[in-house]
């Protein structure tokens, strides 16, 4: 049996950890010979829930769940971290603006950050999927003083798999047989889900779905605002998709990419695409397994420019509104 992996996880007990703890438990995430430690860290006044979800663990019987620590310590938590999940973060509440989401949000992944350098595995990698994620992320990397930059990521995958599956259903297909889809800049409102470069059974998506106008409107609106119509239909926000994301994200950097094809997820940028140097941005990533690239050369039309340069600037923004809690 190989040695156990240990993956810490904030907001444990919330919706998308609920969701997220068995996935990982139960083989999904590392495959089926990879023992796992789970570290759940959460806030004091979650302790209680967080007990119940131990308890569940435990009545599962995984047999790949070697170790179960619940705390809310955040040393404790990263205690030995290969992989760092930070799931859990403020919800946007009404009234509240997105530079308020920002600044609360911002300390706690100030401390996540100078925590997760401080006690986790030197190969720690960690993926925010706590939102605003790619600002987030860009905080949380920027405190984690020794850890490389290439090992911080924000998931844009859930986008991705909307954006399949919308595709799919447009076609009249499985959405297995849509690759090369690549969602650019951030997870916001503001993302481009890039259907120009797309297939669908090898074939590009705009040669299969002959209306552009459904592309270039309803398909990116549908993609961009699908978090906000979940919330509406059921109440609350995305969970196990959520979760299914963080699971398609972490396989995907941990196992080669199909050849020819590529995944979304946001990381830190080295220029490529002319986003600045330092951003955390979505774009096309392939993986060997065990360390990650840039996707070069990938075509952007005068459409895809316009929508990419204007997520890529919503990010910038959001790099001036947190600039005090980045270090220089």
């Amino acid at each position: 049996m190989k040695a156990p992996i240990t993956v810490s996880i904030t907001g444990a007990a919330g919706q998308i950890g609920y969701a997220l703890l068995t996935r990982i438990a139960s083989g999904s995430m590392f495959g089926p010979d990879q023992p796992v430690n789970l570290r759940l860290i959460e806030i004091e006044p979650a302790m209680g829930a967080l007990e119940g979800t131990v308890m569940e663990l435990d009545d599962c019987a995984f047999p790949l769940l070697n170790e179960i620590v619940p705390t809310c310590d955040l040393a404790e938590g990263f205690r030995g971290s290969d992989w760092a999940l930070l799931v859990g973060s403020v919800p946007r509440k009404a009234g509240m603006e997105r530079a308020d989401l920002l600044g609360i949000n911002g300390k706690i992944f100030t401390g996540q950050g100078q925590a997760i350098a401080a006690n986790a595995a030197s190969g720690v990698r960690t993926l925010v999927v706590g939102n605003p994620c790619n600002t987030n992320c860009l905080i949380a990397m920027n405190n984690a003083g020794g850890i490389p930059n290439d090992q911080f990521f924000a998931m844009t995958r859930l986008d991705e798999n909307r954006a399949k599956s919308q595709l799919a259903a447009k076609a009249g297909v499985h959405n297995s047989v849509v690759t090369n889809l690549c969602i650019w800049g951030n997870h916001s409102a503001t993302q481009y889900p890039d259907f120009t470069n797309a297939r669908i059974d090898g074939k590009l998506v705009t040669d299969v779905i002959g209306d552009r106008a459904w592309l270039e409107g309803e398909f990116i609106s549908t993609v961009q605002q699908r978090g906000a119509a979940i919330i509406k239909a059921r109440g609350q926000s995305s969970a196990a998709s959520a979760a299914n994301g963080v699971v398609d994200t972490v396989r995907s950097l941990t196992t080669p990419t199909p050849e020819g094809d590529w995944t979304s997820v946001a990381v830190c940028s080295d220029g490529s695409y002319g986003i600045p140097v330092g951003l955390i941005a979505s774009m096309p990533i392939r993986s060997n397994g065990t360390s990650w690239e840039v996707v070069q050369g990938v075509g952007l039309d005068e459409f895809s420019r316009a929508k990419v340069d204007a997520s890529v600037a919503e990010l910038s923004e959001e790099r001036e509104a947190v600039k005090d809690l980045i270090p220089s």
